[in-house]
């Protein structure tokens, strides 16, 4: 690993401080078997219907970091570990989920970085029903496409450029 985000947010504590660079309020759990990794951000907004977050994974990452904004639903997963599989085969560098995962202990052991409210047995529904590619806020963040996330056991940092 070549940054922690604490030395980051150290390095950079003026444009911290400014907004420009923002931290996520502390609210994700880490399951993945990455603790820390980062990439540019894709998104996807949707509610208990994982159908378009299959088809993203189902894209060549290229080191990128699939945010989903799940309206903070605690009562289905939308990432399992099949889900997991195809991210770690296409190449993402990691899934931050606000809502939940399943398949806990089999994504742990897979070498990508999963982060998310919490676990839920039960599958989502499917209706291709949500939107990508939209700015997306949550836990004080607002994550923007084409912008940078950094995330590590201490937390997880937004920038519209890179930073390492």
């Amino acid at each position: 690993m070549d940054y922690h985000t604490a030395d980051l947010c150290d390095k950079y504590e003026d444009r911290v401080r400014a907004g420009e660079l923002r931290v996520l309020d502390p609210m994700l759990n880490s399951y993945g078997g990455r603790e820390a990794f980062h990439g540019r951000i894709a998104t996807l907004k949707l509610f208990e219907d994982n159908s378009l977050v299959r088809k993203a994974l189902e894209a060549e990452g290229r080191g990128r970091v699939l945010v989903i904004d799940g309206g903070g639903s605690l009562r289905c997963a939308l990432v399992g570990d099949q889900l997991a599989a195809l991210g770690v085969k296409n190449g993402w560098a990691g899934i931050v989920v606000y809502g939940c995962i399943r398949d806990s202990g089999a994504i742990g052991e897979m070498d990508i970085g999963v982060l998310a409210l919490d676990t839920h047995p039960l599958k989502s529904i499917k209706k291709n029903v949500g939107e990508a590619n939209l700015p997306l806020s949550f836990g004080g963040v607002t994550f923007t496409p084409d912008h940078y996330l950094y995330a590590d056991e201490d937390g997880v940092m937004v920038s519209p450029t890179p930073l390492i």
